[in-house]
């Protein structure tokens, strides 16, 4: 329930507060004097987008403060609300004043830069919209166009069916979503099968080619050292061949002049192994490891002869095979092991190419079965909707009777979406092709019949502004009947109507404060009278200068509420046969409002 309103620099509004009590309260004044600011300012608290426009001439900010008390757990729904508040808080770290109520603030620069803040937190303003949302239903005068858009009458029907069509509705969205995801998977898998196959045929030409060459690691570095090697054949040959010489002998062992390293370091330590020196004996083990290291020298070099081909036709065949492996290195990787690594990630790409996971066949069967999900999902959402709006129909037209339209009805039908020829995701509901759309599948159409005897036709066509405000007011309180503790606010919902109806809707508005706070903006005195509280705005003007203009907030007392209600009624306010007339609309209102409670009560009773 909404307990305070504070409003400062905001259109006409220099300063203003007003408090609000239990049940029904109106709030009246002149044409101009600022009654809209009051619902633009609750429009802020519930995270409209600000708009620097709205902040007064001269002031340097626009600040909406409103006090909230939050819903009682036992009363109605009470419990799933309050649990709901309090996770909110929680999620933002604001906490309840010392009263228990939870104070939310909006400002909005002069710059255009707005501010939000909940139980003393700096939160982001979608928050503060969560929060203000479930203690406010805002009703302005836009909303009853809206009342005729589809879509909003579809939310009426889907609100009056309750869990029912919200737990189908909830089914159908899921089932859809896994349908849609099948089916793009699907499509998807369809449209990339020609891609997928040609890709399997480059990556398969180029395996058999590198295959066909057969790459070994490293081996184009090893092949690089090879064909230098042999580039210099001779050369090579002739300098292993004399250092071989030097250090095992030459091959041929009668010559002379034949006096190896190896040798000369064998006699060397057969000399000072005999000698009696400990001195010169002592030389002899070192001798023995210089004799190892030369004699494996001699061995390796022996064996780099023996690997030296005996002519240069071996080189020509190294050359061949360095220019098979360029080739593979100019298209495939920088080296040879780069190669070797791009044919092992092709080789994995043409396993998965060659088998998906999935076959077409599998996708196929998942999309149809998830088509049949989605199509039952829909039809028991169709059938909650159809039997809620038998319910919604009479319920309504039973409350028009009871303003002012007693011969006109409301009818709420529910019918297929059909699908065009474009529409590629449709369903086959009962033999019709459905569009399936993000809330099911069904048309929702709210037909007003004005009089018996006469057919019905869409509120579009066929409802006056004064009867859309009747019918969208018949529509509120039926919805509301099963809601509790929530603040409506109605802004000229009276507008086009006046006398008998003007009576009846005060009636009703007075009817649903019984179970809401109901805050209404009207111009009607028959509307008026029935109010719990009534707040007059009132404009003073400090100069000619319109900035100077300024408006006010003022709580009626019983006498005071007469000369409003003698002012609204003719503009006589201050004459006796004005006062006198005020005096008794007031007394029958509230007479009536007695006996209406009265036979509630009794009705609760039995």
């Amino acid at each position: 329930m909404l307990e305070e309103l504070n409003i400062a620099g905001l259109g006409v509004i220099d300063r203003a507060a007003a408090e609000f009590g239990p049940g029904f309260t109106v709030l009246t004044g002149e044409t101009g004097a600022g009654k809209t600011m009051i619902l633009s300012s609750l429009h802020l608290l519930s995270g409209a987008r600000a708009d620097a426009g709205r902040v007064r001439t001269g002031a340097q900010r626009a600040t909406v403060e409103g006090r909230f008390r939050l819903p009682d757990r036992d009363v109605g729904d009470g419990a799933d609300r309050a649990d709901g508040v309090a996770e909110l808080l929680d999620s933002t770290g604001a906490e309840p004043d010392e009263d228990g109520s939870v104070i939310a603030v909006r400002t909005v620069g002069a710059d255009g830069r707005s501010r939000a803040h909940l139980g003393g937190r700096s939160v982001p303003v979608g928050v503060l919209g969560r929060f203000t949302s479930a203690q406010l239903t805002i009703h302005g005068q836009n909303d009853q166009l809206r009342l005729i858009r589809a879509e909003h009458q579809r939310g009426a029907l889907d609100r009056f069916g309750g869990t029912t069509i919200t737990s189908r509705l909830a089914a159908y969205r899921s089932a859809n979503a896994t349908w849609r995801a099948a089916a793009d998977l699907l499509a998807q898998r369809r449209s990339a099968s020609r891609e997928r196959a040609q890709e399997l045929d480059r990556l398969r030409f180029a395996l058999d080619e590198i295959s066909s060459v057969d790459p070994q690691p490293g081996e184009d570095i090893e092949l690089a050292a090879s064909i230098r090697r042999l580039s210099d054949l001779e050369s090579l040959r002739s300098a292993a061949a004399q250092a071989h010489a030097l250090l095992a002998g030459a091959d041929d062992l009668s010559a002379a002049d034949d006096v190896s390293v190896v040798d000369g370091l064998g006699r060397a330590r057969s000399l000072l192994e005999t000698v009696d020196d400990d001195a010169l004996s002592g030389l002899a083990p070192r001798i023995s490891d210089a004799l190892g290291v030369v004699t494996d020298l001699a061995g390796e070099l022996g064996e780099f002869l023996s690997s030296l081909p005996i002519d240069a036709s071996e080189l020509e065949k190294l050359l061949v095979r360095q220019a098979e492996l360029k080739a593979l290195v100019r298209k495939y990787a920088p080296d040879v092991d780069g190669v070797i690594a791009w044919r092992d990630d092709a080789t994995a790409r043409v396993a998965e190419l060659e088998d998906p996971g999935e076959s077409l066949e599998k996708l196929e069967a998942d999309e149809s079965a998830a088509r049949d999900a989605v199509t039952a999902a829909a039809a028991r959402l169709s059938s909650a909707r159809v039997k809620a709006a038998a319910r919604l129909s009479s319920a309504v037209s039973a409350e028009l009777s009871g303003l002012a339209m007693g011969d006109a009805s409301i009818t709420v039908t529910v019918s297929p979406d059909v699908a065009t020829a474009e529409d590629a995701r449709a369903l086959d509901i009962g033999g019709t092709s459905c569009r399936a759309g993000e809330y099911g599948v069904d048309r929702v159409e709210f037909g007003l019949t004005a009089h018996r005897g006469a057919a019905p036709l869409p509120l579009a066509k066929s409802a006056s502004g004064g009867e859309l405000s009747r019918v969208m007011l018949a529509l509120e309180v039926v919805l509301a009947a099963d809601d509790t503790q929530t603040t409506m606010v109605f802004d000229e919902i009276d507008a086009g109507v006046g006398g008998q109806a003007a009576v009846q809707i005060g009636k009703r508005l007075a009817a649903l404060a019984r179970r809401h706070q109901v805050i209404v903006v009207t111009h009607l005195p028959q509307v008026a009278a029935f109010a719990d509280h009534h707040l007059m705005i009132g404009k003073q003007s400090a100069g000619r200068a319109a900035r100077a203009a300024t408006s006010t907030v003022t709580a009626l007392d019983s006498e005071e509420r007469v000369a409003e209600l003698a002012r609204m009624l003719a503009g006589l306010g201050d004459s006796e046969t004005g006062r006198a007339h005020a005096e008794e609309l007031l007394a029958t209102a509230q007479s009536e409002k007695t006996d209406q409670s009265e036979k509630t009560a009794q009705s609760d009773k039995s």
